[in-house]
């Protein structure tokens, strides 16, 4: 995901991205941890897909 789309959203439809990819990642972790992931860039993809939209939301607060 790029930032240009994440500026595009509003704040509810940050969250929910943020909430969702939260769960993913822990659903990653689960399958890192129980050996059954077989492509563990997915976990590098995720984590910075999350600081994206946190960086974003994050500016969008200051911005007020």
């Amino acid at each position: 995901m790029k930032a240009s789309e994440l500026h595009q959203k509003d704040q509810a439809a940050l969250n929910k991205e943020l909430t969702d990819l939260l769960k993913a990642q822990f659903g990653l972790r689960m399958q890192l941890a129980t050996q059954q992931l077989t492509n563990t860039s997915q976990l590098k993809k995720v984590r910075r897909d999350i600081a994206r939209v946190r960086t974003v939301l994050t500016e969008k607060a200051n911005q007020k």
